[in-house]
């Protein structure tokens, strides 16, 4: 553990190589450095044995420059200050990308849920909702689900929200049940709007996604709704996997009727008709478009120069090292990043906020309409932005989320 990466390092050393490159000015640079707040709670629960545990928790607004913050909450016993901070600064640049009205936060509570009853998670989330009240609402810092939270856990959250203001208050998280606020949609925006970037890059490459093979690593959510989307655009998907390995045919596979066998197996592998395989062949499979879905850091420099694709989209978060990247850009394959390809989950938060706000709600048609408008246009700004500076699909977003929130920092100025 002693080298694992700081993930807030990780942060300030892409801010400063996109700053570097887009000349920021340096006094700006300096402001977005810095996250403006973070509140640290320690949270004491009553166990079921009667016992009193101590939890430490913590919320993150980075930068408001541009609205509310927004971002998840996540519960798990790894969870660091310099992480929340790290994410926080991500949703930021995550947010402006998709041009959201929003700013990036972050929450996060040490604790394994795994080991805790439904009811001291009951406990724990209302009382983590109670210490940083004062820190949240609609106007302000709008929490969401995360690593190992739920829309259950979100409804806790709302309900000890509008508890404390005397009325129901829908539009203080998202990721809601729907019978609570929530919006049509949320659960297949991610792939959704991933696919959505795909498609858009593959026009501005001249790539048919009629017939193009696609390679999906991770069946989870995102993956397998990503699988589907892509199925239904003409692409013929050659091999998918999970955490217990992958399969492949040549001639394809119909990813709906593979999540059909997971269901029932527990897995993708030994599905009929189809080769096992490893994560890692299925990562150096021959294909048009891959989509990593599952973990951080699986694309690296030990197996970037083997990667054999056109384009790689990002439904995971940070799924390719910055050493991997400049490989798979000198090979010309075109990354479309994290902080793009994924940003159809933050995008349908804002709509279901959006509803919460106006008590008006959309129905599903609309919402990927308007995902669909939002994600096309973000990929073309990134794509003209690389262009623009002669950098890959990465450092292209990156740039653009710094222009749109140092330019909300420079006209509203330094207070006082």
């Amino acid at each position: 553990m002693a080298n694992k990466i700081n993930p807030f390092e990780m942060v300030l050393e892409q801010l400063d190589k996109a700053a570097k490159i887009m000349k920021l000015d340096p006094n700006m640079h300096r402001v977005l450095k810095f996250p403006t707040r973070t509140l640290e709670v320690s949270i004491p629960i009553k166990m079921d044995d009667g016992s009193i545990q101590i939890f430490k928790g913590y919320r993150c607004q980075y930068n408001d420059a541009r609205g509310p913050t927004k971002g998840g909450i996540r519960y798990h016993p790894d969870v660091t200050r310099d992480e929340v901070v790290a994410l926080a600064a991500w949703m930021t640049w995550k947010c402006a990308v998709v041009n959201l009205p929003y700013g990036g936060g972050k929450g996060g509570v040490i604790c394994d849920p795994k080991k805790l009853s439904l009811g001291e998670l009951e406990r724990l989330t209302r009382r983590y909702a109670a210490d940083i009240i004062s820190f949240i609402g609609p106007e302000r810092d709008i929490p969401a689900p995360d690593v190992y939270t739920n829309e259950q856990i979100m409804a806790w959250i709302m309900d000890t929200y509008s508890m404390y203001k005397g009325y129901a208050v829908p539009g203080v998280v998202t990721g809601k049940p729907i019978s609570l606020g929530g919006s049509v949609g949320r659960n297949t925006a991610t792939a959704r709007g991933c696919v959505y970037v795909i498609e858009e890059a593959a026009k501005r490459m001249g790539l048919k996604l009629q017939g193009a093979k696609a390679v999906i690593q991770g069946f989870g959510n995102a993956g397998s709704y990503a699988a589907f989307f892509l199925q239904d655009v003409g692409c013929k998907i050659i091999a998918v996997s999970d955490s217990k390995g992958g399969i492949y045919s040549k001639k394809g596979i119909d990813p709906r009727k593979v999540n059909e066998h997971k269901r029932n197996t527990k897995s993708v592998i030994n599905f009929k008709g189809t080769k096992n395989i490893t994560n890692e062949e299925l990562l150096t499979t021959p294909c048009d478009i891959l989509v990593p879905a599952a973990l951080e850091n699986v694309i690296t420099k030990d197996n970037a120069n083997q990667i054999n694709t056109k384009i790689i989209g990002e439904a995971a978060n940070g799924p390719t090292t910055p050493e991997a990247d400049e490989i798979l850009h000198k090979k010309g394959i075109l990354v479309l990043p994290d902080i793009l390809a994924n940003a159809g989950g933050v995008t349908v938060s804002y709509f279901e906020w959006v509803q919460d706000i106006n008590a008006f709600f959309w129905d599903e048609d609309r919402v990927n309409s308007e995902l669909k408008k939002v994600m096309m246009k973000a990929t073309n700004d990134v794509y003209n932005m690389s262009k623009k500076y002669n950098v890959d699909m990465r450092m292209g977003a990156m740039i653009l989320a710094l222009e749109r929130v140092a330019e909300a920092t420079r006209i509203r100025g330094i207070f006082p």
